[in-house]
């Protein structure tokens, strides 16, 4: 076994599984046959190369190998993922299935590029496109539910509608729900704080976040408890999506905090 062919260079071609293993190893004598088992029903999608330590030190010593088993996913040469221990057959399923590289994942991390390049109206069309192929792709339809928060919260939420409580997305989703209860506002009651809070979400759905945020902490000022807490809730629901660093959440969230308590 050459390392250098049989892992380096063959990973140019095909992702490479090594095992870092050895024959005194409990836990690799249980890992073994899974991962070896594995690596039969991937059809050749990856290979795996098992690398004894006791054999191989230099190689373990080269790689950090502290504890074994430890198993690394080798990619144009490069490490690209790795885990230790023995892990359960369903959880190498979830590992392999998350790290191997294929053309949808190639596909997305260049459409994250170039969305960073184009405009709000560009990025959605390409997201929408690229979901309408790729409609579990839980990072695309994230991405996608960000961009259509202010101007189509119904939208945002029904991409996310399948996200449970713990998993990522769930606090965007939170977040999208208020801004999607202050969009379907329809009565003007409340002295006026309804109409005001319309206004808000009509210049959230225009873009104009900063006469949006405005609007929404002068009903806080008069009555911030109106809606079950609406105004509240829609404009942490904002400062939230925008992020900390954003001019808008950087300018009104500490006038927001005063008009609050």
């Amino acid at each position: 076994m050459s390392f250098k062919i049989d892992v380096i260079q063959r990973s140019k071609t095909v992702p490479v599984v090594v095992d870092f293993w050895a024959p005194w190893c409990g836990p690799c004598r249980v890992l073994g046959p899974t991962i070896e088992q594995l690596a039969k029903e991937s059809n050749g999608a990856w290979e795996l190369v098992k690398i004894n330590t006791e054999e191989e030190q230099q190689l373990a010593h080269e790689y950090g190998i502290r504890s074994i088993p430890n198993v690394k996913m080798f990619y144009n040469g490069k490490v690209v993922a790795e885990f230790a221990g023995a892990q359960p057959r369903h959880q190498i399923l979830q590992w392999l299935d998350e790290n191997l590289p294929n053309a949808d994942k190639a596909a997305w991390a260049e459409l994250k590029d170039f969305l960073k390049e184009i405009t709000t109206t560009e990025a959605i069309d390409l997201l929408t496109k690229f979901i309408k192929n790729n409609p579990n792709h839980l990072e695309a339809r994230l991405s996608l539910a960000g961009y259509l928060a202010f101007s189509d919260p119904g939208a945002a939420a029904a991409l996310l509608s399948d996200v449970k409580m713990g998993e990522p997305g769930y606090d965007l989703l939170e977040d999208i729900k208020n801004l999607n209860e202050l969009a379907a506002l329809s009565d003007d009651n409340h002295s006026g704080l309804s109409a005001q809070l319309m206004e808000a979400s009509q210049e959230l759905q225009k873009d104009n976040l900063e006469k949006a945020v405005e609007q929404i902490i002068e009903v806080v000022k008069i009555d911030k408890l109106v809606h079950n807490e609406l105004p509240r809730r829609a404009a942490i629901a904002i400062f939230h999506i925008l992020g900390n660093q954003h001019p808008v959440t950087r300018k009104y969230r500490r006038i927001f905090d005063m008009a609050l308590y």
